[in-house]
C-alpha cells in the first residue's frame, strides 16, 4: 500500500477518501497528520511512514528536506503558487511538484474587482468613519465614475480573463502587461497590450497584480515603479505579498504617490504582521480572495487527483510544475 501524508491541512480527509472510493483506487492510503505544536517535523512523519506523497500548504519543501526523503515521489499543493517548494532540486531528485492552477480564478477575479469598486466608492472608508461616529459623505478623496477609466493588469492568466467581462460591463478600458501574450491574443479578449510594465504603470488608473512569486517577480513593484503611477491611481494585489516591496508601498501611500491600495496578501503572512495595517487609505483582507466552498473542494479534488495519477495510475500528473522531471519518472 502506497502512503501519502496530508500535513496540517484544514478539515479531515473524508472527502478525499470518498473520492478514492468513487475512482476505484485501493492501493493508496491517505494519512492525516495535524501537528501545529511542532512535536515532530513533517520530514520525520514521512520518514517513519516511508510515504511517497505529501500534501502541504505552507511548509517549506527545500532541497535539504527532499534529500532526507528517498521515498518521496510527489508534493501535491492545494494552491496555484508553488514558491514554498524548490522545483529545481525536486527535478534533480526525481520528485514531482504539482499545483492546482485556476481552481479559484472566479473567486479571486471577483475579489479584485470588488476591491477596485470599494476603493473608488470609498465603501470601507465610509464604513470606518460612520462606525467611529462621523457622518460625512464628502470625507476623503474625490470620487469619479469607473466608466472610461483604464484598468491595468500585470500578466494575463485565468484570473484576469475572468475579470475582463466584469470590467467591460463597468465601461472600463483594459490594458495588459504580459510579455508572453501577443497583441492579437489580448485583442481577442478586448484588451490592449502594454509593451512594457512602465507603460502600464503610467497609463493605468488601477494596477492589478496577477503574477506568481518567482525570483524575477519578487519586488517587481517597488519605489521606482510606484513613482511612475498616477497620483490618482490604485494598486491592487491579490497575487503574492512579496511581488510588492512593502516598505516602498507604505511610503507611496503615506506620501500620496498613489491614491490607495487594495491588498489581500502581505510579505510576512507567517507572523501576520505588516506596516500596511496602519495605513488609512488601504483596504486589506486576510489572504481571503481565493476562498469559497466551491474553490475549497475543487482544490482538494484536483490535488488528490495528482497524487492518484502518479502513485496509483502511474501517469504523469496533469498539473506537473517541474516538467523536466518527466525523464526521471519510472511509470
Amino acid at each position: 500500500m502506497v502512503k501519502a501524508i496530508y500535513f496540517n491541512i484544514d478539515d479531515n480527509l473524508d472527502y478525499e477518501n470518498s473520492l478514492l472510493k468513487e475512482w476505484g483506487v485501493k492501493d493508496l492510503e491517505l494519512m492525516e497528520i495535524k501537528d501545529k505544536e511542532g512535536r515532530k517535523s513533517f520530514v520525520q512523519y514521512l520518514q517513519e511512514e516511508k510515504a511517497e506523497g505529501l500534501v502541504v500548504e505552507y511548509e517549506q519543501v527545500t532541497k535539504a528536506v527532499m534529500e532526507q526523503l528517498p521515498d518521496l515521489k510527489i508534493v501535491s499543493l492545494q494552491s496555484i503558487g508553488y514558491n514554498n517548494t524548490d522545483t529545481k532540486a525536486a527535478s534533480e531528485l526525481g520528485v514531482c511538484i504539482t499545483n492546482v492552477p485556476g481552481f479559484c480564478a472566479e473567486e479571486v477575479a471577483v475579489h479584485a474587482v470588488c476591491m477596485a469598486m470599494d476603493l473608488v466608492r470609498k465603501i470601507t472608508f465610509y464604513d470606518r468613519s460612520v462606525r467611529s461616529g462621523k457622518w460625512d459623505p464628502l470625507m476623503g478623496y474625490k470620487t469619479y465614475r469607473m466608466s472610461g477609466m483604464t484598468f491595468g493588469m500585470v500578466f494575463f492568466g485565468e484570473i484576469p480573463k475572468k475579470m475582463v467581462p466584469i470590467l467591460k460591463a463597468l465601461g472600463m478600458k483594459i490594458l495588459v502587461y504580459a510579455p508572453t501574450k501577443t497583441k492579437e491574443y489580448l485583442a481577442d479578449f478586448g484588451c490592449e497590450k502594454a509593451e512594457t510594465l512602465e507603460e502600464l504603470l503610467k497609463d493605468s488608473d488601477f494596477v492589478s497584480l496577477h503574477t506568481p512569486l518567482t525570483p524575477e517577480t519578487r519586488h517587481m513593484i517597488s519605489e521606482p515603479q510606484l513613482k511612475l503611477m498616477k497620483s490618482s491611481a490604485f494598486l491592487i494585489n491579490t497575487a503574492r505579498g512579496s511581488v510588492v516591496d512593502e516598505p516602498a508601498l507604505v511610503k507611496a501611500l503615506k506620501e500620496g504617490w498613489i491614491k490607495g491600495a487594495g491588498i489581500d496578501v502581505i510579505e510576512d503572512e507567517a507572523n501576520e504582521v505588516s506596516e500596511l495595517f496602519g495605513i488609512e487609505n488601504t483596504v486589506i483582507t486576510p489572504h481571503a480572495a481565493f476562498i469559497s466552498e466551491d474553490s475549497f473542494y475543487d482544490a482538494r479534488r484536483r490535488a488528490l487527483k495528482q497524487l492518484v495519477m502518479l502513485l496509483s495510475w502511474k501517469k504523469v500528473p496533469e498539473h506537473l510544475v517541474n516538467k523536466d522531471v518527466i525523464d526521471k519518472l519510472q511509470l
